[in-house]
């Protein structure tokens, strides 16, 4: 195998079934791993120092992107505005999320990083649970890693805005954050039906893969698409809501005793 081989992805590469297999399982315990260890280095760390760390991971992530956009303009022989187009923008949803951390680090504001570690952490909790790239051929080619180490870099870096409190889950600004889900609903929409780049971006058209598994009719499915969406995104504000006002009963029940102790 050369390298152009490898990088062009071009070699004869069989499919396997990798799913949880010990690529997939080492893959997804490192990811948690760096989370943990990066979380607990920078507990108490400065902002600056916190997003100097997140700026390493961010660094890795494009140069896969840029990597992987380069090698498909060497490929290809159609220079047509949508296929340029189909190789620069961001098309499937975890591309789109990739997308999103990038502009949350750049414009370092609290609506996004909150947006983004809702729908990266989604993204990659459903490619690490049933993962059809990257583990599913004999040998890892360039087009393999690129797909593992995307997944895994939006895995971390979802997590690490949470963990390192880039993110802050309150009902009183949920539209801010609603405002940029809706955002990249609109640009999925527009794939579809005005670009025509992806037939299906988000997993919400008639036809895909999580419809055939369930089994049932596409209204169902659609239904139940919007319910789980809602319940998800809810999750975090709910979550962080009842934590905060434990945290606050804790302070007011050590003030009283710290009075108790007075009196």
């Amino acid at each position: 195998m050369s390298f152009v081989e490898w990088i062009t992805s071009s070699y004869p590469n069989p499919s396997i079934n990798g799913r949880w297999g010990l690529l997939h399982i080492l893959t997804l315990l490192a990811c948690i791993a760096i989370v943990v260890l990066v979380s607990v280095f920078l507990r108490g760390k400065s902002e600056k120092a916190k997003r100097r760390v997140l700026w390493c991971f961010l660094a890795i992530l494009m140069l896969f992107e840029v990597t992987r956009r380069v090698v498909n303009f060497a490929k290809t022989t159609d220079f047509s505005f949508l296929n340029i187009l189909h190789i620069l923008l961001p098309r499937p949803w975890c591309a789109i999320s990739s997308f999103m951390v990038f502009l949350s680090c750049v414009l370092n504001k609290r609506f996004l990083y909150n947006t983004t570690s809702i729908t990266g952490l989604l993204c990659t909790l459903v490619f690490f649970a049933y993962p059809g790239v990257g583990f599913n051929n004999t040998y890892i080619l360039f087009e393999n890693l690129y797909s593992i180490a995307t997944h895994s870099l939006i895995f971390i870096l979802s997590l690490l805005f949470m963990t390192l409190k880039m993110t802050k889950f309150e009902f009183k600004n949920i539209h801010k954050d609603l405002v940029v889900f809706a955002g990249i609903l609109v640009y999925a929409l527009f794939e579809i039906f005005v670009l025509e780049i992806e037939s299906d971006p988000m997993y919400f058209m008639p036809g895909n893969d999580i419809v055939e598994v369930l089994g049932v009719p596409y209204p169902v499915f659609l239904v139940l698409y919007i319910l789980f969406v809602v319940v998800y995104f809810s999750m975090f504000y709910i979550i962080s809501s009842a934590a905060r006002k434990r945290k606050k009963g804790d302070v007011v029940d050590k003030m009283v005793d710290i009075i108790k102790e007075e009196i």
